[in-house]
């Protein structure tokens, strides 16, 4: 058998970090249409656990952008966020904050809150849709009793959303990098970082 190759851990360039962004994208819509695929023929336990590797693969590209910004000492905390399931799928409840009325920014800082439980949430709900398990006093789960039809539906609705259907350039990185890097993360308050961004988005209108 050949050797497996060494997991990467150092810098990205901004053009490394896009090809990253559409390797994560372009996985997490496959994944995506096959969960549909399976929801469609009524195999919807397995369906919502492959729509939950889906949102997994999309949550990649949160932390790659994070890369642009980083700081030497970040990046090996990057890349441990980068491999671990429950870092990855913080973005899974974002339908549900849009239904409840979220519009602003402010609204949907929730999805990052470093105490937030939802993404043990989906990491647990992924499991139990592949595994049975022995839980709490000698309670055996299985898989169809805990997830059902309109669970499913909802995380493969939420891994389309979270599926892009474009490829990311390293223009609109480049871009990225001009307007936040010098706010980033300690540097400027809140209100400079929003700014910031909308500063990033009006440079994407331009071009």
């Amino acid at each position: 058998m050949p050797e497996s190759t060494p997991s990467y851990r150092g810098k990205l360039s901004v053009a490394q970090v896009a090809g990253g962004m559409n390797a994560a994208t372009q996985n997490a819509a496959r994944l995506a249409a096959d969960a549909r695929l399976l929801f469609s023929n009524a195999r919807w336990l397995t369906a919502a656990s492959v729509a939950a590797l889906s949102i997994e693969e999309a949550g990649k590209v949160v932390i790659l952008r994070r890369f642009l910004t980083a700081s030497d000492e970040e990046i090996r905390a990057l890349w441990k966020d980068y491999r671990s399931h429950t870092r990855k799928n913080v973005n899974w409840i974002l339908p549900d904050l849009i239904a409840g009325g979220a519009r602003k920014l402010d609204a949907f800082r929730s999805m990052v809150d470093k105490d937030a439980e939802h993404p043990f949430l989906l990491d647990t709900l992924k499991q139990l849709g592949f595994h049975s398990d022995c839980l709490g006093a000698t309670h055996w789960s299985i898989p169809s009793e805990v997830i059902e039809s309109d669970l499913a539906e909802q995380l493969v609705r939420t891994a389309e959303l979270l599926s892009p259907k474009r490829s990311i350039s390293i223009r609109e990185l480049e871009l990225w990098v001009k307007n936040m890097k010098p706010v980033w993360k300690g540097v400027a308050s809140w209100d400079d970082q929003r700014r910031a961004l909308a500063d990033w988005y009006a440079d994407m209108q331009r071009e």
